[in-house]
C-alpha cells in the first residue's frame, strides 16, 4: 500500500519506460505522502486494441490510466501534488500530452490493509509500527528503501 496499477495500449510502455514511470511513482509517493517507499508497489496492465472507450468512441493510444489505492488520511494537498507530479512525470516518460495521464486516488483505511504479513498503520505511526516488526523482516524493507 499504495498500490499504483497503470493501463496503456499493449506494447505501448517499454521496460525502460516502466521502470522509469515505477521510479517516478515511488519517488513521489514517498515525498509528497511521507511514506516509506517499501510500502510503494506498481503494476502495470496492457489494454488489447478495442478494449478501452471514452465517450463511446475507442480512447486514444496514448492514453494512460492510473488508479491509486492509498492508506486514508492524506490531505487534499497531498493528494493533489501526487496527481499533478505524476501526471506531468508520466507524460514526459511516455511523451504523450498530459491531458491523456489520468490519474485517480482511493482512499483506504490502514487498518483495512495486511501487508508484509501485517496490518498498517495509520499514516504518520510507520516508526512506531516498524520497530515492532521481526528483524528479519525490517531488513528485507530496509533493502526495498
Amino acid at each position: 500500500m499504495p498500490t499504483y496499477v497503470c493501463w496503456a495500449a499493449a506494447g505501448r510502455l517499454g521496460p525502460e519506460q516502466r521502470a522509469q514511470i515505477t521510479e517516478s511513482i515511488t519517488t513521489i509517493h514517498a515525498e509528497e505522502a511521507r511514506a516509506p517507499r517499501y510500502f510503494v508497489q506498481v503494476i502495470f496492465n496492457e489494454v488489447q486494441p478495442g478494449s478501452h472507450f471514452v465517450g463511446g468512441s475507442a480512447a486514444s493510444e496514448g492514453h494512460i490510466w492510473i488508479r491509486a489505492d492509498i492508506r486514508s488520511g492524506r490531505t487534499d494537498t497531498q493528494k493533489k501534488a501526487i496527481l499533478e507530479r505524476i501526471a506531468a512525470a508520466v507524460s514526459r516518460t511516455v511523451d504523450v500530452p498530459r491531458e491523456d495521464v489520468w490519474v485517480y486516488i482511493s482512499d483506504i483505511d490502514a487498518a483495512g490493509v495486511l501487508e508484509f504479513g501485517e496490518v498498517l498503520p495509520q499514516p504518520g505511526q510507520e516508526d512506531e509500527w516498524f520497530a515492532k516488526l521481526p528483524d528479519a523482516l525490517k531488513e528485507r524493507l530496509k533493502a526495498l528503501s
